[in-house]
């Protein structure tokens, strides 16, 4: 089983890495194999509304790590999305990574990406915003039908560096609790499939707005 974990920071040993590095623990000395995406400081384009990945079946922007992503996550058993908080929402390099990702994934008959498998948003601040952008990070899953995966508290880590990460000792708990809960959840789909309990049937179709 894999777990792939994207942080949303520039910086790539900071708290918001502390945070993803206990639950990194907890999976590997589990059997859990880990992968990291950094998305770091490079210029992460926003989502156009294009359209060309409903032909293609990949985002038009291919130099920056979401395709490749996207291929890799057809392959993985559950997701983490870690984000440091920016005027109390996520960083905006997550927003454009993972709307894109989403956006893309599942275009023009490719297999979807993230369906039925469990995701965990993350969040880390100094001190106010958590909860907001916790919950931001949380509508990609309810959009994908994708099981959120949670904790003993929401998924948060305080710190205005990451050596105050480690000092936050509930945050960390809860980190820990969270990486526990997922490869629970995991086992328990991967049991489900193994016994022959079939995926529920999804309706496609309808689609309406408020004009007509």
């Amino acid at each position: 089983m894999k777990v792939m974990l994207v942080n949303g920071s520039s910086h790539l040993h900071g708290t918001t890495m502390k945070a993803l590095e206990e639950m990194i623990r907890v999976f590997e000395a589990d059997g859990i194999a880990t992968e990291v995406v950094q998305l770091g400081s490079k210029p992460l384009a926003d989502c156009l509304q294009c359209q060309a990945c409903q032909k293609s079946g990949e985002c038009v922007f291919k130099d920056d790590g979401v395709n490749d992503f996207v291929k890799k996550a057809r392959e993985a058993d559950g997701f983490v999305f870690a984000t440091p908080v920016y005027y109390a929402h996520p960083s905006g390099r997550i927003f454009s990574f993972l709307d894109r990702a989403f956006y893309s994934n599942g275009r023009a008959g490719a297999p979807d990406a993230f369906r039925f498998k469990p995701g965990a948003s993350v969040a880390v601040a100094r001190r106010g915003g958590i909860s907001a952008s916790f919950d931001a990070l949380n509508k990609y899953f309810g959009i994908s039908q994708m099981p959120v995966a949670s904790s003993t508290y929401w998924n948060m880590v305080h710190g205005a560096c990451a050596e105050d990460a480690p000092q936050d000792e509930e945050g960390m708990q809860t980190m820990r609790n969270l990486a526990r809960n997922m490869i629970w959840m995991m086992r328990c789909f991967e049991a489900g499939k193994q016994n022959g309990v079939p995926y529920p049937q999804t309706e496609r179709g309808a689609y309406t707005n408020f004009i007509r």
